[in-house]
């Protein structure tokens, strides 16, 4: 079955290339199309192109088709083209005359743009909590290894005296910040396109209003031309979102790979968390660690590749768009996949003790030696030089304590109240809980 179907056949191999990945890949958007479909009988019931009756049974029957898609016992039929001719074939099937208006008002187009930003809107809440969750465990660490020290570097090189608590912190931080730039994203994508149709309108009275408010987004994406030109637009924006996201985490494991590395050896990593080599009996390799930084990297190149596919088209509506899914929607799976692996490994790091006391460590507090001396009244640049000229005869300067770091973000004062309040301003911006008392109102009603 086709939603364009006009009894004229079509080439089997043209068949095949033009449907491509798309039945596998509708099944991430099966459940959404219920939802959507749902919404959108209870406004034509609202115009009258539906009775009640209608409506009871088509909703009655899309409730019983959304359990079979948790339950896992939905498929789509291999002479169907989607998700959505499948939807409205079963429901043609179980009710006849009532199934087959379920389209009317609604473009494919439309349909599929709903679908997408209904399960975007699903998945960044998903990316959001396990956001959340690695941030407060970043948190707890930061502060469980305030006082354990370790040399920062810049170039490189040895630079300046740090902690575990200023590391974790540090991605603490940049997790919730990335959140803010996601919350940006999803404000975009919390819009509604359904009524568009084809990008320009039904002369139905359509109203979008309402399907808004059953569908719970934030407000109407008004313009029909404006809204489905948000395909490509709206996947590479929201892979921007996860590519922030992923870039955090990839540095975040690159640290840990050097960090656990023979030659810095700040931490070590517990067996279960290592594989081994298959000729080196003494290796513990970081496996799980370069994935992360793998998989990340490869995810920072998607809004890329969403720009690529749709950068020269013009407006209204493109096949292009349909492979936009293959790379987009499992990278919701990817990234949660990464935040997880986190949260589970980083509290299994072991940290050393006693790092600084290495020679090669030794002048790691020369800037703590110049500010001593401005503090006693010598000119900033003065005290530099003189602090130079005695590194240069090969004295090295005194171990300073972390009380002499007062300021807000530095290593006596990790601002950790700080951090998790912007961490609860940004989870709370999203306002999921509104959408979740949307969503149950639509699929409690009867």
């Amino acid at each position: 079955m086709k939603l364009w179907e006009k009894g004229i056949p079509t080439l089997q191999a043209i068949e095949n290339f033009t449907v491509g990945k798309d039945r596998e890949l509708d099944m991430y958007l099966a459940p959404f199309d219920v939802l959507g479909t749902m919404a959108h009988c209870l406004m034509l019931e609202s115009i009258g192109l539906l009775d009640k009756a209608e409506l009871s049974a088509i909703l009655a029957a899309l409730k019983q088709i959304y359990q079979q898609i948790q339950a896992g016992q939905f498929a789509i039929a291999p002479e169907v083209e989607d998700v959505h001719s499948q939807i409205e074939l079963l429901l043609t099937q179980t009710l006849g005359e009532a199934g087959k208006k379920v389209h009317s008002g609604r473009s494919r187009n439309d349909q599929v743009l709903l679908d997408i930003k209904l399960f975007m809107r699903h998945e960044i809440e998903r990316i959001v909590q396990l956001c959340d969750a690695l941030i407060t465990t970043l948190l707890a660490l930061s502060e469980t290894h305030r006082q354990a020290l370790m040399p920062g570097y810049t170039h490189l090189q040895v630079a300046m005296p740090s902690s575990f608590g200023l590391w974790f912190g540090a991605y603490a931080e940049a997790l919730a910040e990335d959140l803010m730039v996601l919350q940006g994203i999803f404000k975009t994508v919390n819009q509604n396109p359904l009524g568009t149709a084809a990008g320009y309108g039904s002369s139905f009275p359509l109203d979008r209003q309402l399907t808004t408010r059953l569908l719970g987004f934030e407000n109407v994406a008004y313009n029909a031309i404006h809204a489905q030109m948000g395909r490509g637009k709206i996947e590479k924006n929201v892979c921007f979102g996860l590519a922030n996201i992923a870039q955090t985490l990839s540095k975040m494991a690159m640290d840990i790979t050097l960090f656990a590395s023979q030659d810095m050896g700040f931490v070590s990593l517990p067996d279960a968390l290592t594989t081994g080599s298959s000729i080196m009996p003494h290796k513990k390799n970081p496996d799980v660690f370069e994935l992360i930084r793998a998989k990340c990297n490869r995810l920072q190149s998607l809004p890329y590749q969403m720009n690529l596919i749709t950068q020269n088209l013009p407006s209204g509506y493109h096949r292009d768009w349909q492979i936009l899914k293959e790379d987009c929607l499992p990278a919701f799976d990817q990234l949660a996949a990464c935040l997880t692996m986190l949260g589970q490994t980083l509290p299994e790091l072991r940290i050393k003790p006693n790092i600084l006391q290495q020679d090669k460590y030794a002048y790691l507090f020369s800037v703590e030696q110049v500010n001593g001396l401005v503090m006693q009244g010598v000119p900033f640049r003065d005290a530099y030089r003189q602090v130079a000229d005695l590194i240069a005869q090969g004295q090295k300067p005194a171990t300073a304590s972390l009380s002499s770091y007062t300021h807000e973000g530095s290593l006596g004062n990790l601002a950790t109240e700080a951090i998790r309040a912007k961490q609860r301003q940004a989870v709370e911006s999203f306002g999921f809980g509104s959408i979740h008392q949307a969503l149950a109102y639509l699929f409690d009603y009867n």
